[in-house]
């Protein structure tokens, strides 16, 4: 095995580092989870053949950012396509490759690594259904209020890459762009806010000109998962707002600019 490893560092550089165990050896890669920790992966020898997985780790990883015990059928069918489109298997909860004469080490821990890198965004789509909860609260204010908005408005970047803020909202001397910014996981608040940081950089051209938007951090504090620094990020592009605080939050919107 530890000549595996030392091929692998040779084709993969250091980015990628493999420590050897009794019973595999185990692939540290520059891949992130959602939440900042690094995807592993792990080399086992059976038969003569080297098998590159997961052993679930990412799986695992996703089902703990929900309260649901079940993923939904929608959820299956994207896993099983990312899986097809990376030639990867998925056997009980477990995403595999196999390291088949003519291919290197390094291809396959790569093809796994993407694979997993992929699942694991889904995460992403679990958010949008807990941030839809508390954007309906702020859509029946603003119908309440009568102002008039958007919901979820497709945008395009400087870089090309397409955004969906949670609402454009229209008042007669600005609009404003609005993110809702809402987990329940301490350790995924900063891929939220960095998500949410991202967009606003590659949005920030429509702050300009005579008609330049507001763009507003809408932070769900319902939940102590947020750090001083995911305030202080968003601080530097947007008006950063508490939905605990309404009210602020619909002066924000009828402030003149």
């Amino acid at each position: 095995m530890t000549k595996y490893c030392d091929n692998l560092a040779g084709e993969l550089g250091e980015l990628f580092t493999c420590v050897i165990t009794e019973r595999h050896g185990r692939i540290r890669t520059p891949f992130l989870y959602p939440d900042g920790d690094n995807i592993d992966l792990f080399v086992t020898e059976k038969d003569g053949r080297l098998i590159v997985s997961d052993l679930g780790e990412t799986l695992r990883w996703l089902r703990s950012q929900t309260l649901s015990p079940r993923r939904t059928p929608k959820h299956n069918a994207l896993i099983a396509d990312i899986c097809l489109t990376h030639g990867i298997e998925q056997f009980k909860g477990i995403l595999l490759a196999r390291c088949r004469p003519g291919v290197s080490l390094a291809a396959v821990t790569l093809r796994v690594a993407q694979a997993c890198l992929r699942v694991s965004d889904l995460w992403f789509t679990f958010r949008t259904r807990a941030v839809e909860s508390v954007a309906d609260e702020v859509a029946d204010v603003l119908v309440e209020r009568d102002i008039r908005f958007d919901r979820r408005p497709k945008l395009a970047g400087r870089s090309g890459r397409g955004w969906t803020p949670d609402f454009h909202v229209i008042l007669p001397h600005q609009g404003s762009l609005v993110s809702v910014l809402s987990t329940g996981n301490r350790s995924a608040a900063r891929a939220v806010t960095e998500h949410t940081l991202a967009m606003w950089h590659d949005l920030n051209q429509l702050t300009y000109g005579p008609e330049a938007l507001r763009f507003i951090s809408l932070f769900d504090d319902s939940a102590d998962v947020w750090a001083k620094e995911d305030y202080s990020l968003l601080d530097s592009l947007s008006e950063v707002q508490r939905w605990s605080e309404p009210e602020a939050f619909l002066e924000t919107l009828a402030a003149a600019a």
